[in-house]
């Protein structure tokens, strides 16, 4: 599978963290129509057509079949930890859960998120459910989660009725890019590791803003490569190769920049837009994993999961390898619309 299904590239900015941002210029570049006939157009139209929607059938069935494992071994939170720089990384379970916890409070302290602002909230690309069960129960909060995923919405329903929280919490498959949701719904909308494998950037975050209320604030952290140099037009060949890699595994189409992502949200004219790179933050996560994989029962769950399975977590190491060279950065991107 190629990693380049989005209908676009990107112009990046020079390298920013921790900064805000107000310049609403964007630079988007099209393919030239020009250089097309019709019928190549057509063509091209057709392809891209198809390949989005196997991209979207492989990370359904991606979910379905490993969301189980990763719930036996890790618990209801699907996304990385947030540790402390040079942290021990030698923690418990119980450690590394407390990360993920953790992972969700930076992430509403660096959105400056209150709670007598979050009435109704939409985790998108809500796995089984876990940040939108946290974000309701902190916040007395209405709260919908969407997956492509049945096997994880279900199981979300059905962890949300254990915990006696269904009245507040629900689950539907839904496609992020097409949201079931009128304008505005949303004061928080949250996408905590799921725009990674959003083939248009541009219309997932056009959705994220047509959903959130006036004045709602939306964050997105997701996984990125490193912001281009002044001067680059792309990533350099070894690297790309890397992330090609890692995208036939876990479903993923072309990856963009942290920059990118600020570039689309000033393209909507939205408020307090800042980012940060937690990558430093998150390096314990992926050496956790594979540990965790080793001993007996990961080893055991694994091979009982599937083959999907099995190909995760031999990609693990790339992860791994992406950090340590800096190409893959772990990004925190937030804004608010205007009221």
């Amino acid at each position: 599978m190629k990693a380049t299904l989005a209908p676009f590239s990107f112009t990046s900015l020079p390298y920013r963290t921790n900064s805000s941002f107000r310049s609403p210029s964007l630079l988007l570049k099209s393919p030239s129509s020009a250089s097309l006939t019709t019928a190549a157009r057509g063509s091209v139209a057709l392809k891209a057509t198809t390949s989005t929607e196997a991209l979207r059938e492989g990370i359904a069935e991606f979910y379905n079949e490993t969301s189980g494992l990763w719930e036996e071994i890790w618990g209801d939170h699907m996304h990385h930890g947030f540790y402390d720089p040079d942290s021990s990384i030698q923690l418990s379970d119980s450690g590394h859960r407390e990360a993920q916890i953790r992972m969700i409070e930076e992430s509403l302290h660096f959105a400056g998120v209150t709670e007598e602002r979050v009435k109704r909230v939409v985790d998108v690309g809500c796995g089984i459910g876990g940040s939108s069960r946290y974000l309701a129960s902190k916040f007395g909060a209405e709260c919908i989660g969407i997956t492509l995923s049945p096997v994880q919405a279900k199981r979300a329903n059905d962890l949300a009725a254990a915990q006696s929280l269904s009245k507040r919490v629900s689950f539907l498959v839904a496609d992020a890019l097409e949201q079931p949701f009128e304008d505005g719904k949303f004061d928080l909308v949250w996408s905590m590791e799921s725009g990674e494998h959003m083939p248009d950037k541009a219309k997932f975050v056009k959705e994220l803003v047509r959903v959130a209320a006036p004045g709602g604030r939306i964050i997105i952290v997701t996984w990125c490569h490193r912001n281009l140099s002044q001067g680059e037009e792309t990533l350099q060949p070894w690297e790309q190769n890397l992330l090609d890699r890692i995208c036939k595994t876990f479903y993923l189409p072309a990856w963009c920049s942290t920059d990118d992502y600020v570039n689309l949200l000033q393209s909507h004219s939205l408020q307090d837009i800042k980012c940060a790179d937690w990558s430093e933050n998150v390096a314990p996560f992926w050496p956790a994993v594979i540990r965790t994989a080793l001993t007996w029962n990961g080893l055991w769950s694994l091979l009982l999961s599937g083959m999907k399975s099995i190909k995760g977590a031999l990609t693990m190491p790339l992860m791994i390898k992406g950090y340590k060279k800096g190409v893959i950065k772990f990004g925190i991107i937030t804004c608010q619309k205007p009221l």
